[in-house]
């Protein structure tokens, strides 16, 4: 009888070594079943640097409390078909999440099969509308990374989808958590200086690509309410200057030329902030996650359409040699097309 009970110690012993070990080896054994219902996240698009940063964070071993168990289970890699920067970027960031045990799957169809909520993480805004109305139709809430759409008129219509399928959705610049924004409150700020490279991709309008980091900073701390714009363009820097409607002005300096960085000045009645240097992505993340959680929007959709509408009129103010153009104007155009 003693025999039989070490026998049988040694049994336990040596299967429960073996399943630790065979767990080890085959990490994808233990994907989207251990994920609790809810949480599971899809992506759309791997040709951006964000998409393996955002699953870095959530399937780390040890995941901050603040993303609530979400991990990302499944993505679809195709982004961008034309966009080389972008297109070259899918096979190397496929394999990397591939290791964080996400599924990689062949189609938007699929992939919201097996997820609850979704990142559309593809780098190519000229995509993102059709891609949303998947994800909309199929009842799921969905972050739109920069830039929501690559123009204004797509962006007014994904937002229109939103509210046809009831389903709230935001898109933000992880730059809105630049460090020294926490100081600032809002109620009390006069003006305010942004700046962040503005690299041009000939696909999307000029700031539509890269400088809206900066412009969303922009917004960050002034809040609504621009009225006009008027731009200063050359090959190596932009600099458009916004005034709002309580008469405070707000410009922002777009750079293709020198270090690129990001910051800005803001100016209160109480003395000013400096803006910078750049926070890391793990504060956009939260918020994601808190509107996956609740629902809850930490950007309205009237700010995103405002802030496509600053850089419309940007675009248009290039055009019009640097003369004066109105927000109004814009979007009444946009929402023709």
């Amino acid at each position: 009888m003693k025999k039989l009970v070490v026998s049988r110690r040694k049994f336990v012993k040596n299967t429960a070594l073996s399943t630790l070990a065979f767990s080890f080896i085959n990490p994808e054994s233990v994907s989207a079943k251990s994920v609790a219902a809810g949480k599971r996240v899809g992506i759309i698009g791997l040709d951006t640097s964000h998409s393996t940063a955002f699953v870095k964070a959530l399937n780390a071993p040890e995941a901050s409390a603040d993303f609530l168990g979400y991990k990302v289970v499944a993505a679809y890699p195709q982004g961008s078909k034309d966009i080389e920067s972008s297109t070259k970027r899918v096979p190397a960031y496929t394999e990397e999440v591939k290791k964080q045990n996400v599924e990689i799957v062949d189609s938007i169809a699929d992939l919201l099969k097996k997820v609850d909520v979704v990142l559309l993480e593809t780098n190519d805004g000229r995509l993102h509308l059709e891609q949303a109305l998947q994800v909309l139709k199929a009842g799921k809430r969905v972050f739109i990374d920069k830039p929501i759409a690559a123009s204004l008129s797509d962006a007014i219509a994904i937002f229109e989808a939103s509210k046809k399928y009831n389903i709230p959705l935001f898109s933000a610049s992880s730059l809105r958590h630049i460090k020294g924004v926490e100081k600032v409150d809002k109620s009390i700020v006069v003006g305010a200086d942004t700046f962040s490279p503005a690299v041009l991709e000939k696909t999307h309008p000029d700031l539509f690509w890269y400088g809206i980091h900066g412009v969303e900073t922009l917004y960050t701390v002034m809040g609504t309410g621009c009225k006009q714009v008027s731009r200063v363009h050359n090959e190596g820097t932009d600099i458009v200057i916004g005034t709002w409607a309580d008469g405070r002005v707000g410009t922002f300096r777009g750079t293709r030329t020198g270090k690129h960085d990001y910051g800005g000045t803001v100016y209160t009645k109480n003395g000013n902030i400096v803006l910078g240097p750049y926070g890391g992505y793990e504060p956009l993340l939260k918020d994601i996650v808190n509107y996956f959680e609740t629902g809850n929007l930490p950007v309205s959709p009237e700010e995103t359409i405002e802030i496509f509408a600053f850089m419309e009129a940007a675009d248009e103010s290039k055009r019009q040699g640097g003369a004066v153009v109105t927000l109004e104007s814009v979007i009444k155009k946009a929402k023709k097309s």
